[in-house]
């Protein structure tokens, strides 16, 4: 399936912050090219509104038809969609290793589901996309507990950064205990604008 792996600095640089969570400090937060310091131009309600759609895609590593998916199904939900579109954001599987401190990286996070090395409930779950349910336990598999990668990303990790996730170094894994607030979620992310974007 289709990914953007083009510079993600040049991404960063477009919206101004750490879209990929790389934590590299932005040395110039404005876009890059030839005309990326020309502040002039001033952007349309539409452009800002479209902008921060593809900040959000870019943000969580979705693509345009599996977010458009996801809109539709936080339309159909109850509560104000656009907190119920971070929630289902939130609650995919490959954000989770993330938030968990399993992986460095969204985009590492995805590989590490996808080369099976993560579990849900103890069984091996290999799709980046699978949505987590409250109660449910994501873990590394017992084969991949001796992995580099995974211990450095672990080590030093502040697991009560997100009230919403509980971890347990026995299983080395943690469990999701509800759909987080959205005063909880720290992404930069005006998710009213995508709302009134789709709705357009």
């Amino acid at each position: 399936m289709a990914r953007y792996i083009g510079p993600k600095t040049r991404i960063s640089r477009r919206y101004g912050e750490d879209i990929f969570g790389s934590g590299k400090v932005l040395k110039r937060n404005y876009p890059a090219g030839q005309h990326g310091n020309n502040r002039r131009r001033k952007q349309s309600e539409y452009g800002l509104m479209l902008a921060e759609k593809q900040k959000a895609k870019y943000t969580y590593g979705v693509l345009e038809r599996q977010f458009r998916n996801l809109f539709e199904k936080a339309s159909a939900k109850d509560g104000v969609t656009g907190e119920v579109l971070l929630q289902l954001l939130e609650s995919r599987l490959d954000n989770l290793v993330y938030r968990l401190g399993m992986a460095p990286t969204r985009a590492a996070a995805r590989q590490l589901v996808s080369h099976r090395h993560i579990t849900v409930d103890g069984q091996v779950v290999n799709i980046p996309s699978y949505s987590v349910k409250p109660g449910q336990i994501v873990a590394v598999r017992e084969k991949a507990k001796s992995l580099e990668v995974i211990n450095a990303a672990l080590a030093g990790f502040n697991h009560s950064k997100y009230p919403w996730i509980e971890w347990d170094e026995n299983v080395k894994g943690g469990k999701l205990l509800h759909l987080p607030e959205r005063a909880d979620i720290p992404e930069n992310i005006k998710e009213q604008m995508i709302v009134e974007l789709y709705s357009k």
